[in-house]
Parts: structure tokens; C-alpha cells; sequence
């Protein structure tokens, strides 16, 4: 039996981060696959999760575990399939470490990935935004903080990720107001930033203060503002904006939705998916394609090109007497309607 233990440890600090230079985000979103695989295959064996070893940790504990990920924890395929690809990551490195493992990997990495539902994407319209953007207190420290990050992750259709990341150096406000964004895949990106963002974050750097930490936002502790803290705030800012716009209770505003409403105001202003490929910082505009899905003005423009065959007017006339009777008694009911109404009028 080979202990699991060191294998997974030197996946996470070495190949993650120094040979495939994966990012943070994706370092704790493995870490945290593997949490829950050794917790369920612990459970399932019956054994410490220090003692496991990688032969207890064969395709069908796998396939197990994925079934219990959908129907106990209730998580949808697509993060089943996010869960499944941090395995498959880990058994193509344990391959070339442990021969002796070789089929039981090969089973492993046969596992497919689950269909998921390609669903509209969600996103707010312009006054369902003014109103989560006018809800934090600009006379508040904690209210100049909150307005910055929404009036950034809207305006430059920030991931949650990159704005929890980024550093007082990336910002520069002289002459033309830019801010160098660290995406996905360490691509980075420099954005412009209009009127109203460079009013916001002016306004958030005047009241920063200094800090042990290099990150532009900061939490109550003065420490690097997280993903959670981050939707933390944002969830208590809608729920008071729902107050003055109510439609905001039908839908569930995450931090990405701010992106996605950030791409069809693009979208809708430039008609151009490459522009808005560059300013979400897709490597592709395949994953920009669902824009356009969700914009209805692209489907009528198309319609409006098609040119459609005018219908031959006419009237129906029931053949059948049946229906021929129906329709002359009903003509008789309507006309007794209107005479006494017409009766009961002074």
C-alpha cells in the first residue's frame, strides 16, 4: 500500500503552483476536492484519512464519491465535474510517481465528465444595478469601501477573485484613470475606468489609510478583503435594495452576476463579442458566446434581416354542422348580452 499523504502534498506545493503555475484560486478550489474525497472515502473504509493510500482510492470509491456529491450535498454537475477534474489532474501526476498504479489510474482518467445544462446566464437590469450600487453610505468608511468594489466588479466586469486580488499598485489615476487587472491563466489585462469608478475608488484610497497588506480592499480588520467577505457584503447590500426594488428578491445576486451584467452592457453597446472577450479577459470568444444567447435585441436584429413570406388572409367557416350550429347559437348568446346591457343603461 502507498500512503496518499505525501503524494497529495507534493501535488498541492509543487506541481500546482511551480510546474503548472496554477493560481491561488484554483490551489484552494483542489485542496478542498480532496477534503471532501478523504472525508467520504474515510468514512466509506473506515480508516483515518492520514492512513489512506492510493490504492483505496479507485475508480469506483470515485464514481462513489461523485454520486454522493449530486445526491447527499446536492451539488450540481457542474461542480461535480469540478470535483472530478481536480482527481483526474492528481492521478495523471501520480502515474509517473506510482507504476504499480498505473491501471487503477487509467480507470480513474476513463471516468467522464457529466452533461450540464446550458442555461441562460443571469444577470440585472440597469436599475436593478443603480440600486445595489446606491445602497452602500458614502458618508461611511465602510460605505466609500463597499461602493468602490461594486462600481469596479461592474465596470470592468471583474471576477470575484481578481478583486479581492487587486493591489494599490495596480491603480493609476493619473491623466487617463487605468487599473492592471491579474485574470484567469495569469493573463493580465489594463482597463480603462471611467467617470464614476475612478470617483469611487478616489474616494476609497482618500479614507484607506495604511495597512500591513499590499491589497487594495480591505475588511473590519484591516486585512485582505476575501471571496467570502466579498459576497458577504454584497449579499447584505441587496437585500436593502431589494427594498426599493423589489424585483431584486426573484433573483440571486453572486459576485459573478456583477460580471455577467458587466458583459451585456457591453455587449448591447459595441454589438461586438471580441470586445467583449477582451474586456472580460476570455482567451476564447467561445465562452463568450452565451452573451449573445441572452440578448434578445441580437435575435431581433437577425429577424428583422430574415424576409418572411407574407400570409394569405382569410376566415374560417365551420364545414360541420355541429360546429356551423355552435357557433350561430353562440353568435345569438353574445347578441342577448349586448341587448341587455344596453337595456340596463339608463
Amino acid at each position: 500500500m502507498t500512503p496518499i499523504a505525501s503524494h497529495i502534498s507534493t501535488f498541492l506545493n509543487e506541481r500546482l503552483p511551480l510546474e503548472l503555475r496554477a493560481s491561488q484560486h484554483t490551489r484552494e478550489s483542489y485542496a478542498y476536492a480532496f477534503q471532501l474525497l478523504f472525508l467520504f472515502a474515510s468514512a466509506r473504509l473506515k480508516v483515518e484519512p492520514a492512513d489512506l493510500a492510493i490504492e483505496h482510492i479507485d475508480a469506483p470509491l470515485v464514481l462513489d464519491f461523485l454520486l454522493h456529491l449530486e445526491r447527499d450535498r446536492k451539488n450540481s454537475a457542474a461542480s461535480r465535474n469540478v470535483r472530478l477534474a481536480a482527481i483526474k489532474s492528481f492521478f495523471r501526476f501520480v502515474q509517473y510517481r506510482v507504476p504499480s498504479a498505473l491501471e487503477q489510474v487509467q480507470r480513474i482518467l476513463a471516468i467522464p465528465s457529466k452533461k450540464t445544462d446550458s442555461r441562460l446566464i443571469s444577470h440585472l437590469t440597469a436599475d436593478e444595478m443603480k440600486a445595489v450600487l446606491d445602497t452602500p453610505d458614502p458618508t461611511t468608511r465602510d460605505g466609500i469601501r463597499d461602493r468602490a468594489m461594486f462600481f469596479l466588479g461592474f465596470a470592468l466586469g471583474l471576477r470575484v477573485s481578481e478583486l479581492v486580488q487587486l493591489r494599490v499598485e495596480d491603480v493609476k489615476l493619473e491623466a487617463v484613470p487605468t487599473i492592471l487587472i491579474h485574470g484567469k491563466g495569469r493573463r493580465e489585462r489594463a482597463l480603462p475606468l471611467s467617470k464614476e469608478p475612478a470617483q469611487a475608488l478616489r474616494a476609497w484610497l482618500a479614507v484607506r489609510g495604511s495597512a500591513t497588506v499590499p491589497e487594495l480592499f480591505l475588511n473590519a480588520r484591516g486585512k485582505q478583503m476575501t471571496r467570502s467577505g466579498f459576497e458577504y457584503v454584497l449579499e447584505k447590500h441587496v437585500q436593502v435594495a431589494a427594498e426599493r426594488c423589489p424585483s431584486l428578491l426573484e433573483k440571486r445576486v453572486s459576485p459573478h452576476v456583477l460580471r455577467h451584467t458587466c458583459a451585456m452592457v457591453v455587449l448591447q453597446s459595441t454589438k461586438d463579442i471580441r470586445k467583449v472577450a477582451l474586456w472580460l479577459g476570455h482567451a476564447s470568444t467561445q465562452t463568450t458566446d452565451r452573451y449573445t444567447r441572452a440578448d434578445p435585441c441580437e435575435k431581433l436584429e437577425a429577424l428583422m434581416t430574415v424576409p418572411l413570406p407574407t400570409l394569405r388572409r382569410g376566415r374560417f367557416r365551420p364545414t360541420d354542422k355541429l360546429l356551423a350550429m355552435l357557433k350561430q347559437a353562440s353568435h345569438y348568446a353574445e347578441s342577448g348580452i349586448e341587448g341587455a346591457s344596453m337595456a340596463a343603461q339608463p
